[in-house]
Protein backbone atom coordinates (compact mmCIF):
# COMPACT_ATOMS: atom_id res chain seq x y z
CA UNK A 1 0.00 0.00 0.00
CA UNK A 2 1.25 3.46 -0.91
CA UNK A 3 2.15 5.62 2.23
CA UNK A 4 0.24 8.56 0.90
CA UNK A 5 -3.22 6.56 0.38
CA UNK A 6 -2.90 4.41 3.78
CA UNK A 7 -5.81 6.01 5.63
CA UNK A 8 -4.66 4.42 9.11
CA UNK A 9 -1.30 6.51 8.94
CA UNK A 10 -2.37 9.89 8.07
CA UNK A 11 -5.02 9.00 11.32
CA UNK A 12 -2.02 8.41 13.48
CA UNK A 13 -0.31 11.38 11.88
CA UNK A 14 -3.06 13.55 12.67
CA UNK A 15 -3.26 12.02 16.23
CA UNK A 16 1.00 12.95 16.51
CA UNK A 17 0.38 16.26 15.23
CA UNK A 18 -2.48 17.44 17.73
CA UNK A 19 -0.56 15.93 20.87
CA UNK A 20 3.05 17.19 19.66
CA UNK A 21 1.47 21.22 19.10
CA UNK A 22 0.97 22.10 22.98
CA UNK A 23 4.38 21.46 23.50
CA UNK A 24 5.48 24.07 20.60
CA UNK A 25 3.18 26.80 21.64
CA UNK A 26 3.74 26.28 25.73
CA UNK A 27 7.37 28.69 25.26
CA UNK A 28 5.26 31.54 23.79
CA UNK A 29 2.21 31.30 25.73
CA UNK A 30 3.48 30.68 28.80
CA UNK A 31 5.44 34.05 28.20
CA UNK A 32 1.96 35.55 27.43
CA UNK A 33 -0.05 34.54 30.37
CA UNK A 34 2.31 35.30 32.76
CA UNK A 35 3.20 38.73 31.17
CA UNK A 36 -0.31 39.44 31.26
CA UNK A 37 -1.46 38.43 34.86
CA UNK A 38 1.46 38.72 36.59
CA UNK A 39 3.58 41.47 34.95
CA UNK A 40 6.74 39.01 34.54
CA UNK A 41 7.61 37.49 31.25
CA UNK A 42 10.46 35.75 33.44
CA UNK A 43 7.85 33.85 35.21
CA UNK A 44 7.04 32.27 31.64
CA UNK A 45 10.46 31.20 31.25
CA UNK A 46 10.36 29.76 34.50
CA UNK A 47 6.75 28.06 33.63
CA UNK A 48 9.15 26.28 31.07
CA UNK A 49 11.65 25.15 32.47
CA UNK A 50 9.90 23.31 35.07
CA UNK A 51 7.09 22.07 32.46
CA UNK A 52 10.13 20.81 30.23
CA UNK A 53 11.90 18.94 33.44
CA UNK A 54 9.35 17.51 34.74
CA UNK A 55 8.27 15.92 31.18
CA UNK A 56 12.06 14.88 30.81
CA UNK A 57 12.14 13.11 34.54
CA UNK A 58 8.49 11.14 34.15
CA UNK A 59 8.85 10.42 30.37
CA UNK A 60 10.42 6.75 30.77
CA UNK A 61 8.59 5.70 33.80
CA UNK A 62 5.18 6.72 32.55
CA UNK A 63 6.17 5.42 28.86
CA UNK A 64 6.67 1.56 31.35
CA UNK A 65 3.14 2.65 32.66
CA UNK A 66 1.95 3.01 28.80
CA UNK A 67 3.56 -0.32 28.10
CA UNK A 68 1.98 -2.15 30.92
CA UNK A 69 -1.76 -1.21 29.68
CA UNK A 70 -1.03 -0.66 26.00
CA UNK A 71 -0.61 3.12 24.48
CA UNK A 72 -3.96 2.41 22.42
CA UNK A 73 -5.26 2.45 26.06
CA UNK A 74 -2.62 4.55 27.80
CA UNK A 75 -2.55 7.52 25.49
CA UNK A 76 -6.24 8.82 25.69
CA UNK A 77 -6.27 9.13 29.47
CA UNK A 78 -2.76 10.68 29.50
CA UNK A 79 -3.78 13.11 26.48
CA UNK A 80 -6.93 13.99 28.49
CA UNK A 81 -4.98 14.54 32.16
CA UNK A 82 -2.33 16.76 30.04
CA UNK A 83 -5.49 18.64 28.33
CA UNK A 84 -6.55 18.89 31.99
CA UNK A 85 -3.86 20.33 33.59
CA UNK A 86 -3.23 23.20 30.97
CA UNK A 87 -7.13 24.05 32.18
CA UNK A 88 -6.00 24.37 35.80
CA UNK A 89 -3.05 26.21 34.46
CA UNK A 90 -5.33 28.90 32.63
CA UNK A 91 -7.78 28.84 35.36
CA UNK A 92 -5.02 29.20 38.60
CA UNK A 93 -3.68 32.49 36.69
CA UNK A 94 -6.75 33.89 36.12
CA UNK A 95 -7.48 33.87 39.73
CA UNK A 96 -4.29 35.51 39.99
CA UNK A 97 -3.15 32.74 41.75
CA UNK A 98 0.83 33.55 43.13
CA UNK A 99 4.07 32.27 40.84
CA UNK A 100 4.58 29.24 43.76
CA UNK A 101 1.11 28.15 42.71
CA UNK A 102 1.72 28.02 39.02
CA UNK A 103 4.82 26.49 39.50
CA UNK A 104 3.76 23.59 41.11
CA UNK A 105 0.62 23.26 38.90
CA UNK A 106 2.60 23.35 35.42
CA UNK A 107 4.09 19.97 36.68
CA UNK A 108 0.58 18.46 35.79
CA UNK A 109 0.86 18.36 32.27
CA UNK A 110 4.33 18.20 32.42
CA UNK A 111 4.22 14.45 34.16
CA UNK A 112 1.77 12.97 31.83
CA UNK A 113 3.08 14.77 28.58
CA UNK A 114 7.08 13.42 28.65
CA UNK A 115 5.64 9.93 27.29
CA UNK A 116 3.14 11.39 24.67
CA UNK A 117 5.58 10.83 21.37
CA UNK A 118 6.94 7.67 22.91
CA UNK A 119 3.56 6.20 23.11
CA UNK A 120 2.89 7.47 19.87
CA UNK A 121 5.58 6.04 18.17
CA UNK A 122 5.05 2.70 19.32
CA UNK A 123 1.67 2.74 17.58
CA UNK A 124 3.43 3.55 14.63
CA UNK A 125 4.77 0.06 14.55
CA UNK A 126 1.25 -1.53 14.18
CA UNK A 127 -0.05 1.43 11.98
CA UNK A 128 2.33 0.64 9.30
CA UNK A 129 4.63 -2.42 7.71
CA UNK A 130 8.33 -2.58 7.95
CA UNK A 131 8.58 -1.45 4.21
CA UNK A 132 7.08 1.51 4.53
CA UNK A 133 8.44 2.54 8.25
CA UNK A 134 11.44 4.76 6.98
CA UNK A 135 9.14 6.59 4.70
CA UNK A 136 6.47 7.17 7.17
CA UNK A 137 8.70 8.45 9.27
CA UNK A 138 10.68 10.61 6.81
CA UNK A 139 7.31 12.24 5.94
CA UNK A 140 6.36 12.69 9.94
CA UNK A 141 9.74 14.54 10.40
CA UNK A 142 8.81 17.06 7.94
CA UNK A 143 5.11 17.69 8.95
CA UNK A 144 6.99 18.17 12.02
CA UNK A 145 8.70 20.83 11.14
CA UNK A 146 5.63 22.79 10.23
CA UNK A 147 4.37 22.20 13.27
CA UNK A 148 7.68 23.44 15.42
CA UNK A 149 6.86 26.31 12.94
CA UNK A 150 3.14 26.80 13.04
CA UNK A 151 2.63 26.34 16.87
CA UNK A 152 4.14 30.23 18.11
CA UNK A 153 2.50 31.59 14.93
CA UNK A 154 -0.70 29.92 16.30
CA UNK A 155 -0.13 31.31 19.59
CA UNK A 156 0.26 34.91 18.19
CA UNK A 157 -3.00 34.74 16.70
CA UNK A 158 -4.78 33.43 19.63
CA UNK A 159 -3.26 35.41 22.08
CA UNK A 160 -5.31 38.78 20.00
CA UNK A 161 -8.52 37.01 21.79
CA UNK A 162 -6.70 37.18 25.22
CA UNK A 163 -4.11 35.32 26.89
CA UNK A 164 -6.33 32.44 28.24
CA UNK A 165 -6.92 31.71 24.72
CA UNK A 166 -3.83 30.12 23.51
CA UNK A 167 -3.89 27.79 26.83
CA UNK A 168 -7.45 26.76 26.49
CA UNK A 169 -5.96 25.88 22.74
CA UNK A 170 -3.73 23.63 23.95
CA UNK A 171 -6.34 21.24 25.92
CA UNK A 172 -8.20 21.57 22.91
CA UNK A 173 -5.42 19.89 20.53
CA UNK A 174 -4.90 17.37 23.78
CA UNK A 175 -8.68 16.26 23.45
CA UNK A 176 -8.70 16.35 19.40
CA UNK A 177 -5.24 13.90 19.56
CA UNK A 178 -6.96 11.50 22.44
CA UNK A 179 -9.55 11.19 19.85
CA UNK A 180 -7.44 10.40 16.94
CA UNK A 181 -5.89 8.06 18.87
CA UNK A 182 -5.75 4.50 16.96
CA UNK A 183 -8.07 2.09 18.40
CA UNK A 184 -6.45 -0.84 16.57
CA UNK A 185 -5.96 -4.09 18.20
CA UNK A 186 -2.49 -5.53 17.10
CA UNK A 187 0.08 -8.14 18.81
CA UNK A 188 1.84 -4.67 20.15
CA UNK A 189 -1.42 -3.98 22.22
CA UNK A 190 -0.60 -5.16 25.84
CA UNK A 191 2.61 -7.09 26.25
CA UNK A 192 3.55 -7.92 29.85
CA UNK A 193 6.97 -8.49 31.19
CA UNK A 194 7.31 -11.73 30.90
CA UNK A 195 5.53 -12.74 27.51
CA UNK A 196 8.33 -11.15 25.38
CA UNK A 197 12.26 -11.47 24.96
CA UNK A 198 14.35 -10.16 27.84
CA UNK A 199 14.91 -6.58 28.02
CA UNK A 200 18.60 -5.69 25.52
CA UNK A 201 21.58 -4.14 27.73
CA UNK A 202 21.58 -0.43 27.62
CA UNK A 203 24.25 -0.78 25.94
CA UNK A 204 23.42 -2.22 22.87
CA UNK A 205 20.92 1.12 22.57
CA UNK A 206 23.65 3.67 23.23
CA UNK A 207 25.12 4.18 19.53
CA UNK A 208 21.52 5.36 18.19
CA UNK A 209 20.70 7.23 21.60
CA UNK A 210 24.13 9.10 20.80
CA UNK A 211 22.77 9.79 17.39
CA UNK A 212 19.91 10.92 18.90
CA UNK A 213 21.54 13.59 21.70
CA UNK A 214 23.43 14.57 18.54
CA UNK A 215 20.41 16.03 16.59
CA UNK A 216 19.28 17.90 19.53
CA UNK A 217 22.77 19.31 20.51
CA UNK A 218 23.90 20.35 17.10
CA UNK A 219 21.02 21.43 15.55
CA UNK A 220 20.08 23.62 18.85
CA UNK A 221 23.33 25.40 17.77
CA UNK A 222 21.67 26.64 14.95
CA UNK A 223 18.42 27.39 16.00
CA UNK A 224 19.32 29.11 19.11
CA UNK A 225 21.84 31.53 17.83
CA UNK A 226 20.79 32.58 14.22
CA UNK A 227 21.48 35.97 15.87
CA UNK A 228 25.11 35.86 16.72
CA UNK A 229 25.91 33.52 13.74
CA UNK A 230 24.32 36.31 11.19
CA UNK A 231 26.01 39.56 13.23
CA UNK A 232 29.05 37.51 13.25
CA UNK A 233 29.36 38.49 9.26
CA UNK A 234 28.03 41.94 9.69
CA UNK A 235 24.53 41.49 8.89
CA UNK A 236 21.50 42.89 10.40
CA UNK A 237 19.20 41.28 13.09
CA UNK A 238 16.33 40.52 10.40
CA UNK A 239 19.03 37.93 8.89
CA UNK A 240 18.70 35.85 11.26
CA UNK A 241 14.90 34.29 10.29
CA UNK A 242 16.51 33.61 6.99
CA UNK A 243 18.94 31.51 8.58
CA UNK A 244 16.23 29.35 10.16
CA UNK A 245 14.13 29.13 6.63
CA UNK A 246 17.46 27.78 5.15
CA UNK A 247 17.33 25.16 7.87
CA UNK A 248 13.77 24.17 7.94
CA UNK A 249 13.90 23.98 4.04
CA UNK A 250 17.01 22.33 3.94
CA UNK A 251 15.99 19.61 6.48
CA UNK A 252 12.03 18.96 4.55
CA UNK A 253 14.15 18.57 1.70
CA UNK A 254 16.17 15.73 3.22
CA UNK A 255 13.88 14.31 4.58
CA UNK A 256 11.30 14.08 1.31
CA UNK A 257 14.24 12.44 -0.87
CA UNK A 258 14.75 9.99 2.27
CA UNK A 259 11.26 9.35 2.11
CA UNK A 260 11.15 9.21 -2.05
CA UNK A 261 14.24 6.54 -1.81
CA UNK A 262 12.16 4.35 1.26
CA UNK A 263 15.42 2.90 2.08
CA UNK A 264 16.94 3.01 5.89
CA UNK A 265 20.79 4.15 4.27
CA UNK A 266 23.72 4.46 6.52
CA UNK A 267 23.59 6.72 9.71
CA UNK A 268 27.19 6.93 9.13
CA UNK A 269 26.80 9.11 5.79
CA UNK A 270 24.54 11.80 7.87
CA UNK A 271 26.97 11.38 11.13
CA UNK A 272 29.44 11.95 8.39
CA UNK A 273 27.43 15.31 7.26
CA UNK A 274 27.01 16.69 11.03
CA UNK A 275 30.83 16.71 11.52
CA UNK A 276 31.60 18.25 8.30
CA UNK A 277 28.73 20.96 8.91
CA UNK A 278 29.52 21.40 12.18
CA UNK A 279 33.16 22.00 11.37
CA UNK A 280 32.43 24.50 8.71
CA UNK A 281 30.01 26.09 11.05
CA UNK A 282 32.52 26.90 13.80
CA UNK A 283 35.05 27.84 11.06
CA UNK A 284 33.98 31.40 9.76
CA UNK A 285 33.63 30.69 6.47
CA UNK A 286 31.46 33.88 5.62
CA UNK A 287 28.23 33.53 4.21
CA UNK A 288 29.02 30.65 1.95
CA UNK A 289 30.40 28.59 4.43
CA UNK A 290 27.80 29.74 6.73
CA UNK A 291 25.24 28.82 4.80
CA UNK A 292 26.75 25.70 3.19
CA UNK A 293 26.76 24.16 6.59
CA UNK A 294 23.44 25.36 7.63
CA UNK A 295 22.04 23.41 4.65
CA UNK A 296 24.23 20.27 5.05
CA UNK A 297 23.09 19.90 8.71
CA UNK A 298 19.64 20.04 7.74
CA UNK A 299 19.92 18.04 5.07
CA UNK A 300 21.05 15.02 6.95
CA UNK A 301 18.86 15.98 10.17
CA UNK A 302 15.74 13.97 8.91
CA UNK A 303 16.87 11.18 7.45
CA UNK A 304 19.23 10.34 10.50
CA UNK A 305 16.14 10.73 13.32
CA UNK A 306 14.75 8.41 10.51
CA UNK A 307 17.51 5.64 10.86
CA UNK A 308 17.58 6.30 14.66
CA UNK A 309 13.69 5.99 15.33
CA UNK A 310 14.24 2.58 12.68
CA UNK A 311 16.98 0.69 14.27
CA UNK A 312 15.94 1.29 17.80
CA UNK A 313 12.43 -0.35 17.21
CA UNK A 314 14.61 -3.27 15.75
CA UNK A 315 16.54 -3.39 19.37
CA UNK A 316 13.73 -2.42 21.97
CA UNK A 317 11.79 -5.19 23.29
CA UNK A 318 7.72 -5.03 22.00
CA UNK A 319 6.96 -4.78 26.12
CA UNK A 320 9.52 -2.09 25.92
CA UNK A 321 8.67 0.20 23.41
CA UNK A 322 7.00 2.99 24.74
CA UNK A 323 9.56 3.17 27.47
CA UNK A 324 12.72 3.39 25.07
CA UNK A 325 11.08 5.92 22.72
CA UNK A 326 10.16 7.89 25.52
CA UNK A 327 14.06 7.64 26.68
CA UNK A 328 15.38 8.56 23.06
CA UNK A 329 13.02 11.86 22.72
CA UNK A 330 14.07 12.50 26.57
CA UNK A 331 18.09 12.04 25.26
CA UNK A 332 17.40 14.31 22.18
CA UNK A 333 15.75 16.97 24.17
CA UNK A 334 18.69 16.82 26.47
CA UNK A 335 20.48 17.48 23.62
CA UNK A 336 18.81 20.44 22.61
CA UNK A 337 19.07 21.61 25.79
CA UNK A 338 22.83 21.43 26.24
CA UNK A 339 23.13 22.87 22.61
CA UNK A 340 21.49 25.69 24.14
CA UNK A 341 23.48 26.16 27.14
CA UNK A 342 26.17 26.04 25.23
CA UNK A 343 25.68 28.88 22.86
CA UNK A 344 24.69 30.98 26.00
CA UNK A 345 28.49 30.20 27.55
CA UNK A 346 30.75 29.81 24.96
CA UNK A 347 32.28 31.69 22.21
CA UNK A 348 30.14 31.00 19.30
CA UNK A 349 33.35 29.58 17.30
CA UNK A 350 33.31 26.34 20.36
CA UNK A 351 29.43 25.81 20.23
CA UNK A 352 29.33 23.45 17.51
CA UNK A 353 32.13 21.90 18.08
CA UNK A 354 30.74 19.69 20.43
CA UNK A 355 28.06 18.30 18.19
CA UNK A 356 30.99 17.41 16.14
CA UNK A 357 32.33 15.74 18.88
CA UNK A 358 28.86 13.75 19.75
CA UNK A 359 28.74 12.86 16.05
CA UNK A 360 31.89 11.57 15.66
CA UNK A 361 31.26 9.70 19.17
CA UNK A 362 28.28 8.27 17.67
CA UNK A 363 29.84 7.46 14.29
CA UNK A 364 32.54 5.52 16.13
CA UNK A 365 30.19 3.49 17.70
CA UNK A 366 28.92 2.25 14.87
CA UNK A 367 31.83 1.83 13.12
CA UNK A 368 32.58 -0.64 16.35
CA UNK A 369 29.93 -2.69 16.22
CA UNK A 370 28.56 -2.71 12.52
CA UNK A 371 26.74 -6.43 12.91
CA UNK A 372 24.65 -5.75 15.42
CA UNK A 373 24.12 -1.42 14.54
CA UNK A 374 23.86 -1.34 11.05
CA UNK A 375 23.73 -4.84 9.95
CA UNK A 376 20.01 -5.04 8.64
CA UNK A 377 19.97 -1.59 6.92
CA UNK A 378 19.41 -3.04 3.62
CA UNK A 379 15.06 -2.82 3.81
CA UNK A 380 13.02 -0.71 0.84
CA UNK A 381 9.78 -0.13 0.36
Amino acid sequence: MSLFTHRAYWRWSAGVQFARLPATMAPLAFTLLTTATTGSYRLGGVLMSVYVAAEMLCAVPVGRLLDRVGPSRGLPVLLLLTGAGFVVLATAAAAGAPGAVLLAVVLLPGITGGALSGGFRTLLADTVDDGLLPRAISVDAMILDGVLVGGPALVTLLDLAGSLVPLTAMAAACVAAALLVPRREGEHERVESGQDVPPVRLVTYLPWLCCAFTIGLLTSTIEVAPLPLVQRLGAPATAAPVLIAVLCGASIAGSALYAWRGKIGDPRLFLTGFVAGGIVLAADLGWAGLLASVVVIGVCGGPLVAATSVNLQRLLPKNRRSAGFSLSFTVQSAGFGLGSLAVGVLPLWLAPLFGVFAAAIAGAMLVAKPARAIGTMSVTS
